[in-house]
């Protein structure tokens, strides 16, 4: 099912967790529609970047949530966020500057030190940008 032009449902409910646990990361409805405006945020990125993106993780169920260790309050679990990398474009620190730089609204930008980049575009559009590396978490994205 195409949530948008470049996202598809399968892509953004994928998990090698749950397959490897056998735990079923099925979104209800009113998640579905959450997915779809994460898909709508995440053309803006790839548009932006002007190459695809990899999605790592987006929907994450409760279940499939608590066997990564996400956060207890995390955006997966509504389907408004994305954990993504953009090779072609660049690092994850080059993608998250791109973006503090753009006119894309975002909730949340985090740049996961080295990793990839989360997204979140919860509704309450907090425009965050924050890191996460071997100390913690800390505002902002060097």
């Amino acid at each position: 099912m195409n949530l948008s032009a470049h996202f598809t449902l399968e892509e953004l409910t994928r998990s090698e967790t749950a397959l490897r646990k056998g735990l079923d990361n099925t979104p209800d409805a009113e998640t579905i529609a959450n997915l779809t405006v994460l898909a709508s945020g995440l053309e803006e990125v790839r548009a932006l970047l002007g190459h695809p993106l990899h999605i790592n993780s987006a929907y994450r169920g409760p279940k499939v949530n608590s066997a990564v260790g996400g956060s207890k309050n995390s955006a997966h679990m509504k389907g408004y966020a994305a954990d993504f990398v953009c090779s072609a474009f660049g690092t994850p620190q080059e993608i998250c500057h791109a973006i503090m730089d753009s006119t894309i609204q975002y909730d949340q930008l985090i740049y996961e030190f080295g990793a990839w980049v989360h997204i979140s575009f919860d509704p309450q559009m907090r425009h965050q940008n924050l890191t996460i590396d071997g100390s913690g978490t800390r505002n902002g994205i060097a």
